[in-house]
């Protein structure tokens, strides 16, 4: 139970990073991401519903930018985030750090990446932790802003390197064509992506992004053996 409520708050935060439509043309050249405040909703079915909104919202102030996610349901509740610069169109985290809690039950991370010793090391106590890590070493929130700058410039190989729990994760990613999706903001083309490591004939993650407006995450589908994942843009502020 405990894991099932987690992932399903935990879905919410996975790929969902708005932006101000293109029209915007002055800002859509001269900025790599834009400030922003956003709601999405996913649904979790197995044998019933259950509905659950989460609010994401990307800051700047100088040259350091805050990403964070939060979401919670009457017994269960999820706060992440992560700082970061950008360099050469390269998300560099900082500090990254996760709380999620059921029913009294906590667990927490807190991520301190040295870019001049190339380390991340992980500051709670009970469980620490510290491990090498490379020049596109990426903790797994700012994932998202970066999955979204490579469609959006139209990279090709979609290879990520994932900081997380004292080891180095590989997530891949392929674009496989267009789909046309309704949603809150109206009927939108998308550009239809699929993860693919990690990933079977009973484990399926597809997302859809508009680039009429600048490749914002607008719909994803998860499925895991009899359970499914439905996530939705709801509001963009």
């Amino acid at each position: 139970m405990r894991t099932t409520f987690i992932l399903l708050i935990s879905i919410l935060g996975i790929f969902c990073q708005p932006a101000v439509s293109s029209t915007d043309s002055s800002n859509h050249v001269s900025n790599l991401f834009f400030p922003y405040k956003a709601t999405y909703s996913t649904i979790w079915k197995k044998g019933l519903s259950l509905e659950v909104q989460g609010t994401q919202t990307l800051t700047k102030e100088d040259s350091h930018w805050f990403f964070e996610f939060k979401a919670s349901t009457f017994f269960a509740s999820l706060t992440e985030n992560v700082s970061f610069q950008l360099k050469n169109n390269q998300i560099r985290p900082e500090n990254y750090y996760y709380k999620s809690q059921l029913l009294g039950k906590k667990r927490e991370a807190k991520l301190t990446f040295d870019w001049e010793q190339m380390q991340v090391k992980n500051d709670i106590k009970n469980k620490p932790w510290k491990m090498d890590i490379h020049e596109k070493t990426i903790d797994k929130l700012g994932i998202q802003l970066q999955l979204r700058q490579d469609l959006k410039v139209g990279r090709e190989e979609l290879h990520y390197e994932i900081a997380d729990g004292g080891r180095l994760k590989y997530w891949t990613f392929e674009r496989i064509g267009t789909q046309k999706v309704k949603t809150s903001l109206g009927d939108l083309d998308t550009v239809k992506v699929v993860r693919t490591d990690n990933q079977n004939n009973d484990r399926e993650s597809v997302f859809y992004f508009a680039p009429e407006y600048d490749f914002l995450l607008v719909k994803m589908k998860y499925v895991e053996n009899k359970e499914s994942y439905l996530l939705e843009i709801k509001s963009i502020q």
